[in-house]
């Protein structure tokens, strides 16, 4: 197989992550202190891929320029695609033609996350050579997305797929279409082919039922990892929630790196006073010794106030009217000592 090229969609509105995306793109919205777009552009580099296409939209495309450059950080030829509107995934494919230039290519969606990278879906795309291979996850709600039936393979063969339909009022499978594609060349004239949906976009669904339409093979690739569509609020990886964000320990680096530390537990108050560093701190407030839930913050709180507590603990400055609870526990050690 000749080298595989990749392709990244970046180009839309973002509305339904709004108003994050009043002023950023929706793939430059940062997740464990990195630009999810960023995580596209490694998993393609950590597969030997070299040139790399990102779709772009006329309103967030210099931003995105800006922040990717030439890809040579990543280890990447970066080249940039306008799409003029949003008129659908196929249409984001035959307007990167000229740079696919009939190679084989990975897409990816530009707001997409995916644990593992995508080092399998490329292995079985180059050992078993199908037309097409479309990663899928089992979700609770296929209705929100392309779905596809499957059917058994020959003996030594892998499954194939044998329809796919874009949001499903009654689903066949809790099947979806994850963000990432493997295609060749036949995608182009399969996205030509077909008419636009309802709502006025050419559906990649549609391409790839073309496809299939024509005979052509389609191999499934099953996620076992975990997956985010951060154009998705509700997606969007919650640190606080471990179970979501990849295991205790992502949560830990999510949150170590989101706080400035390198992973593992993020360094607090105590840590920066150790190293010698006080900025921050409130200037009136040294740090203290002991609990600050008990006498630590008391005590302190007593000598530089100079004033007395109160039955429940709170603190009186000198020179204030002294509540009866304390001038009554004073006349009573008075007593007691005469």
């Amino acid at each position: 197989m000749e080298p595989l090229k990749g392709l990244i969609l970046s180009g839309g509105k973002g509305t339904r992550l709004r108003p994050i995306t009043h002023t950023s793109a929706k793939q430059l919205v940062p997740v464990a202190n990195k630009p999810v777009l960023f995580y596209g552009l490694e998993a393609m580099a950590d597969v030997g891929i070299a040139e790399v296409g990102i779709v772009i939209a006329p309103d967030t495309g210099p931003e995105i320029e800006q922040a990717v450059g030439d890809g040579s950080r990543f280890g990447l030829r970066v080249s940039y695609i306008r799409q003029s509107e949003p008129l659908g995934l196929a249409h984001a494919v035959l307007e990167a033609e000229p740079f696919l230039q009939g190679s084989p290519f990975v897409m990816y969606l530009g707001d997409n996350l995916l644990q593992g990278g995508i080092g399998e879906l490329v292995a079985a795309f180059r050992e078993h050579a199908p037309d097409a291979l479309i990663l899928l996850t089992h979700v609770s709600d296929p209705e929100n997305y392309g779905v596809a039936e499957l059917a058994d393979g020959s003996p030594g063969e892998p499954s194939r797929v044998v329809r796919l339909v874009e949001k499903p009022k009654a689903p066949a499978s809790d099947l979806a279409l994850v963000g990432v594609y493997m295609f060749t060349a036949q995608i182009h004239d399969a996205a030509r082919a077909i008419s636009p949906s309802g709502r006025g976009e050419l559906e990649i669904t549609d391409a790839i039922q073309q496809l299939l339409d024509w005979g052509k093979r389609v191999e499934p690739h099953i996620v076992r990892g975990w997956w985010k569509d951060t154009g998705r609020l509700e997606d969007v990886p919650d640190p606080r929630q471990p179970h979501r964000a990849g295991g205790r320990r992502a949560h830990r680096l999510a949150r170590g790196r989101a706080r400035g530390g390198r992973g593992g537990r993020a360094p607090g108050a105590h840590d920066r006073a150790r190293a010698g560093d006080h900025r921050r701190r409130r200037p009136a407030e040294p740090l203290l010794r002991g609990s600050l839930h008990g006498g630590g913050r008391a005590l302190h709180d007593r000598r530089r106030r100079g004033g007395a507590f109160d039955s429940a603990g709170r603190v009186h400055r000198r020179g204030t009217r002294r509540p009866h609870g304390v001038l009554a526990a004073r006349a009573q050690r008075d007593r007691a000592a005469r």
